[in-house]
């Protein structure tokens, strides 16, 4: 439910300065994958979107496999705008918080395809989750910095790469307003918490989802709150 069908996407890039974007969680046929795709070759580094740990979670055992491997950013913090030898590629890391504060994403300008993380994917939204470090705010701006680099593709965190960057990111963009109005209109009409509104909104969702729901709701009410359009009083939203 959280990852979708595929799970999640790691890409190795081959070649001088062998590289892999995401860890997995080092299950052992992905670590036999990695070693396939090196053919012998050592995996000089690791560069992680963010610290989820579906993303992150691996780094034990791809260093257990491959002990000289460099991973990032938890031996360097990344800069950004830094540009980082990786495989034959020099990519640009990208600083787009919002899914998570920690958040990057990596620039290949030459092809200009981006490793996008988890800003957008195929079929389905992302959740910012607003008690855990997520900013419904930063996450549209991070949407808006990929879109203006006009990329040709994106290379997500989930599902299949992506071949109409603007069309999906202004979907996405989209998504998020008329979400902000149904959080309004739910307001409005009497439901006071992230509980209730969420009910409002998406009426019935799997338990396993419903938090992941609530979080997101939240995100938007603490967005909406920022631009001074509701306000919390004694546990209760409301409109302004």
């Amino acid at each position: 439910m959280w990852t979708g069908p595929t799970g999640t996407n790691t890409y190795l890039l081959p070649g001088t300065n062998a590289a892999l974007i995401d860890a997995g969680v080092g299950n052992p046929e992905h670590l036999a994958s990695i070693a396939a795709g090196l053919s012998g070759r050592p995996l000089a580094l690791v560069l992680l979107t963010h610290s989820h740990s579906d993303h992150a979670s691996g780094v034990p055992a791809v260093l257990g496999r491959w002990p000289d491997t460099i991973v990032r950013p938890a031996t360097q913090a990344f800069t950004d705008g830094e540009r980082i030898a990786a495989g034959d590629r020099t990519l640009t890391a990208l600083y787009t918080p919002g899914h998570a504060p920690d958040h990057y994403a990596f620039f290949d300008e030459e092809r200009r395809e981006v490793f996008s993380g988890d800003l957008v994917r195929m079929g389905g939204t992302v959740v910012v989750p607003g008690s855990r470090g997520g900013d419904l705010r930063a996450y549209l701006q991070s949407l808006a910095r990929i879109r203006d680099l006009a990329p040709r593709r994106l290379w997500p965190g989930h599902g299949p790469a992506i071949e109409s960057p603007e069309k999906l990111i202004a979907e996405y963009i989209a998504h998020r307003q008329t979400r902000d109005a149904q959080i309004v209109a739910a307001l409005r009409g009497g439901q006071v918490t992230p509980a209730a509104i969420t009910t409002a909104v998406y009426g019935f969702l799997p338990p396993a989802l419903l938090p992941a729901a609530e979080d997101s709701v939240l995100a938007h009410l603490k967005k909406l709150l920022d631009e001074g359009r509701v306000v919390l009083e004694e546990g209760s939203w409301r409109v302004v």
